[in-house]
């Protein structure tokens, strides 16, 4: 299905290019009138990260459900689960999180979450999409039935409780070292502070946002000042989320990047042993690792691969009755607590299994060996490279290569003009000259 405004994750794209003002009133406009049922007061809860252009969003937004008749409650800063959390706890009949999750400062987005707290679906989207290019001029409300704006307190204390109540009653951090990077996003108040009531030493990073930092040199996406910080401070573990903080990666005591994947498998094992998995598999996208794949095989666990995008993975948890997944990226979905990927909760699963244990994280955190894997990105700014005849041809040619000795995916990124090549097998030179001579070909269309 072509969608004109929605990628993998909401509305996407550049702050005042294709983000405007004006396209988040229209959107706030058709999302208004689609989620109007009935004659009671119909509500929708708005939350956001630190990005600047998180005002201009909101305002907007706001001016485009309050003209069709919806009543707005504004959070302010508040992490993407904890948006989707609120639009269920508080009865709204819709929930929108301002972000563009891992993206630079000058982009920005809309993900929308129905009365249930869960995205919208691909058909509701296109609903959105053919309003939004619609004129509404003859649905807004009449004078009388314009509703209400007002910002609401207390929510970052409400997200907190919420996380907490994810662990033990009697589970504490007491004597762990714990360093925090709130990426200067959207958890930069609420993951400091419950590790720090759960009786962690917290020491935080990325908690200072101006509006231009988010994501900037730290974060899930750049962990290299984390795991520094980690080695600094003789740290126990070294959490990072990003911008809205639906996602994480782990550093452990000896500095080392921990991915999703690995999550996973800590937290299917923990599950495993305390019969918690609803069946007997882990959800995952075709970007997980084989080695992860195959040690899920060792302990008698399947692995379903989705499409890539969280959205995807939740999708087939809830058609199969699944109740883990993820993605390496570290999107982790527990949906026996949330109805999106939870960063902040994973690591706090994470930190659960590593205190029960009480060894390094270096040693929980490493449940099996990656196979070599290579992943390189491709920046285009138009046209649709992977149509080109010789990057087709390139792509036949690598996997006549492989013959079968491992995986290749090439895929256009849902979230920003990029694509992503990636190669994993056994013989790491030969997946090194395969991704290359693919990047080369798509390079070379794109230009």
């Amino acid at each position: 299905m072509a969608r004109k405004y929605f990628g993998t994750d909401g509305i996407r794209g550049r702050a005042n290019g294709v983000i405007t003002a004006e396209l988040a009133l229209k959107v706030g406009q058709a999302v208004g009138l689609i989620f109007q049922n009935g004659d009671h007061r119909h509500r929708v809860l708005i939350g956001k990260d630190t990005r600047l252009s998180g005002y201009m969003i909101e305002n907007a937004l706001t001016a485009g459900f309050t003209s069709v008749g919806m009543d707005v409650l504004l959070t302010g800063p508040i992490p993407t689960p904890g948006v989707a959390m609120l639009t269920r706890s508080m009865r709204a009949d819709l929930g929108v999180m301002i972000s563009a999750s891992h993206n630079p400062f000058d982009d920005n987005g809309i993900k929308l979450f129905g009365p249930d707290g869960y995205k919208l679906s691909d058909e509701i989207e296109k609903q959105i999409e053919d309003l939004v290019d619609s004129d509404l001029a003859k649905r807004l409300a009449n004078s009388q039935k314009i509703g209400r704006a007002r910002r609401i307190d207390g929510v970052q204390d409400r997200y907190i409780e919420f996380a907490k109540r994810t662990l033990p009653r009697a589970m504490e951090l007491d004597g762990m070292r714990v360093v925090v990077d709130c990426a200067n996003g959207a958890a930069y108040r609420v993951a400091p502070a419950a590790l720090w009531e759960l009786g962690a030493e917290v020491f935080s990073v990325g908690v200072e946002p101006d509006g231009f930092n988010i994501n900037r040199e730290c974060g899930s996406t750049a962990p290299a000042a984390l795991a520094a910080k980690v080695r600094e401070m003789r740290a126990d573990i070294g959490i990072a989320l990003d911008g809205d903080a639906d996602r994480v990666v782990i550093v452990d005591e000896k500095g080392r990047v921990v991915d999703g994947d690995q999550l996973l498998a800590v937290v299917a094992e923990s599950w495993l042993e305390d019969r918690r998995l609803a069946k007997p598999a882990v959800v995952a996208t075709v970007m997980s690792k084989l080695g992860f794949e195959r040690h899920l095989k060792k302990i008698g666990l399947a692995l379903e691969r989705t499409a890539v995008g969280d959205r995807y993975v939740l999708e087939h948890m809830r058609e199969g009755g699944y109740n883990l997944g993820g993605e390496p990226s570290g999107h982790i979905i527990m949906s026996d607590y949330a109805t999106t990927g939870d960063g902040f909760v994973a690591a706090l699963q994470v930190l659960a299994v590593v205190k029960k244990h009480g060894r390094p994280v270096s040693e929980v955190c490493h449940r099996f060996e990656p196979l070599p894997q290579v992943l390189k990105n491709v920046r285009y700014r138009n046209g649709k490279p992977l149509e080109d005849a010789k990057v087709k041809s390139a792509i036949e040619s690598a996997v006549a290569r492989l013959d079968g000795q491992g995986r290749l995916i090439i895929r256009a990124s849902g979230t920003e003009p990029v694509i992503r090549v990636m190669g994993e097998g056994e013989d790491k030179v030969l997946i090194e000259e395969i991704v290359d001579g693919i990047v080369d070909a798509v390079t070379k269309a794109a230009a």
